[in-house]
């Protein structure tokens, strides 16, 4: 950053909507170049954006602390856009009660199989025992991935970027996996995202289609749900006490 660009910033960082300006900017700007490429999964603008975030707070000298105190406004507003999530849901209350029954199988099994099969592999990589309860409940939404991980004994600031960056590559690599393996129902789609990549797949399933959402959406809280009764025991029994 060149001395007088720095003086700017520099400037503009004490007022407490730098960052939020900031973030809208670059996730605009991601989102932009995610339209150009045709909607192309692996330009998902979530990546994009906090690359872009990092890189000019590290250029810049800004603390997280100080960038965050505008920021955090996008952050309330998770908390009413998950909420928002069970509109287009009820408008699928049909598909829902019809599907209980493959939806209830699949959250059984795609759950513990998340846990299971991150935890078995870190394990063979040598990860220590704090990095492994940390890694448990990377496929749950963030706060309460990172409260299960401060139960178990992980640490919650590791967990949340674990939980960002599963949800980034879910979202990258859904579309394109899913089509390889020819899942073709929306409904299956979508949960299957849900289950997987948590808030940012919900967000990457709305794009693709409302029903795909709706059902991603519903995986979500249901996996968050499940997660924070067995995750605990699949931890203990897999890392052991």
């Amino acid at each position: 950053m060149t001395p007088r660009l720095a003086e700017v910033w520099v400037y503009l960082s004490a007022s407490p909507l730098a960052g939020l300006t900031a973030t809208l900017l670059a996730y605009q700007g991601a989102y932009a170049l995610h339209r150009a490429s045709g909607l192309h999964p692996l330009t998902n603008p979530v990546p994009i954006a906090v690359a872009v975030l990092v890189a000019l707070l590290w250029a810049s000298g800004t603390p997280y602390a100080t960038y965050f105190e505008g920021a955090q406004f996008v952050h309330f507003l998770l908390g009413p856009a998950t909420v928002a999530l069970a509109v287009p849901l009820y408008e699928q209350r049909a598909q829902v009660r019809r599907l209980w029954l493959p939806l209830t199988a699949g959250l059984l099994v795609g759950v513990p199989v998340a846990v299971g099969s991150a935890l078995v592999v870190a394990r063979l990589l040598g990860a220590s025992r704090e990095t492994l309860l940390s890694l448990a409940p990377k496929s749950v939404t963030t706060p309460v991935a990172m409260g299960i991980a401060e139960r178990i004994g992980g640490l919650p600031s590791l967990t949340a970027a674990l939980v960002i960056a599963t949800g980034m590559l879910g979202a990258m690599i859904a579309t394109p996996l899913l089509d390889a393996l020819r899942v073709r129902d929306p409904a299956a789609r979508g949960f299957a995202v849900g289950v997987a990549a948590h808030g940012i797949g919900t967000a990457r399933a709305f794009q693709v289609g409302e029903e795909n959402g709706a059902f991603a959406g519903l995986a979500m809280g249901l996996s968050a749900l499940l997660a924070a009764l067995v995750v605990p025991t699949l931890a203990r029994w897999l890392v052991g006490p």
